[in-house]
């Protein structure tokens, strides 16, 4: 058993009969009344975010995980298809596990949590940012660099992100993949 002091971002914990992971929580102590813990929820198996607020010392059921690097191969409807990089094993999870499953491109290499009980993937960690190719968007006109004016632009996944006016099609940009938002246009 945890309690909430034990909180940080990545956290699984069991709680209403479902698994959670934590994906934010903030430490709140006013100056009148007991400390206490807001969290972002978001449950493994359904995808579904909920905001739940702890009383300071609630003692949280804490679900114990592993991490694997796995590649991801291949999409098939609502399902991903992952292989393990270290002893070659496929696994097959749900679209709702994934943090951002447009901004997941073939043979990128990202971290699955595995609950260490029952051998089950939990949910994929992306990593803080992908390079993806501009698949689609109007033509940039040079000299467009001083506004912060945006349009929007379909990656080589299908994603749709908000760039800046001098990124073209081709180019290649560096995503945030936590809240999908364009970072800055790589040269390769």
């Amino acid at each position: 058993m945890a309690s909430t002091s034990d909180i940080r971002n990545g956290l699984c914990i069991q709680y209403n009969h479902d698994i959670f992971k934590v994906i934010e929580f903030l430490h709140v102590k006013p100056g009148k009344g007991p400390a206490f813990v807001r969290t972002k929820l978001k449950s493994v198996t359904t995808g579904k975010v909920i905001d739940n607020t702890f009383s300071a010392g609630h003692k949280i059921e804490e679900v114990r995980v592993e991490t694997h690097r796995f590649q991801f191969l291949y999409p098939e409807g609502e399902q991903f298809h992952f292989m393990n990089v270290e002893d070659y094993n496929q696994i097959i999870l749900n679209k709702a596990a994934i943090d951002a499953p447009d901004l997941l491109k073939e043979g990128e290499v990202v971290t699955v949590l595995i609950n260490s009980e029952d051998s089950m993937p939990l949910s994929v960690d992306m990593p803080a940012s992908v390079v993806l190719e501009v698949s689609s968007t109007e033509p940039g006109v040079k000299g467009n660099t001083a506004t912060n004016a945006t349009k929007p632009a379909t990656m080589e996944t299908g994603a749709i992100v908000m760039v800046p006016l001098f990124v073209n099609e081709g180019d290649k940009i560096r995503i945030e993949t936590e809240k999908g938002t364009y970072k800055e246009r790589v040269k390769e």
